[in-house]
């Protein structure tokens, strides 16, 4: 669980700088260039998130349970994770309803899955991945809120559509086919 913890603190942690330490990040964008800093950036927030992966992978070979979640709960799970694929879809789409009116649909998305999936896991692991995610997309959204607002941009209602047709798309790919190849585990 050590190597999950470590990668959750790196790739949370570097995604924590507009939270905890705004002046810094922009002084270093400043100093390094935008592309320096969004290349540097990412290559820390890849390192990281997959050490976070990796970690959780070996934390599920020799699991402590905490508590055993009724079957049931994986059923509100996959109907969660519909309005997370539709958020997450909407910080991408431009002139989208959804981004008009939320401001930050990805980090709502990452709060709906992280909540989605504490429902449905009880190991101790699960609870520390899918819990610090959680934490830090109330943490951060809570940040987000008090920053000056983006410019407004009139939505579209073929935006709106658009991500509603996409989220669901990408929500049934990845729940019929590619959840069970990348996490092993089947959607039901």
């Amino acid at each position: 669980m050590l190597v999950m913890i470590l990668g959750l603190l790196i790739f949370l942690g570097s995604h924590s700088l507009r939270i905890v330490a705004e002046d810094w990040r922009t002084a270093q964008i400043q100093r390094l260039g935008e592309k320096r800093w969004k290349a540097l950036f990412s290559l820390v927030a890849v390192i990281g998130l997959a050490l976070a992966i990796w970690g959780y992978g070996r934390m599920r070979l020799d699991p402590v349970w905490v508590w055993s979640p009724p079957v049931g709960l994986r059923h509100l799970v996959a109907l969660l994770m519909i309005p997370a694929f539709i958020l997450l879809v909407a910080a991408y789409v431009p002139r989208n309803h959804i981004k008009a009116k939320l401001g930050h649909p990805m980090v709502l998305a990452v709060k709906v899955w992280a909540f989605a999936h504490l429902l449905a896991n009880g190991r101790l692991g699960d609870i520390v991945f899918f819990g610090a995610f959680l934490l830090w997309a109330v943490l951060d959204f809570r940040t987000a809120r008090r920053r000056a607002p983006a410019p407004e941009v009139t939505p579209r209602m073929s935006g709106t559509l658009i991500t509603f047709a996409v989220g669901l798309a990408v929500y049934y790919l990845f729940a019929f086919h590619l959840h069970v190849w990348v996490t092993g585990v089947p959607v039901m």
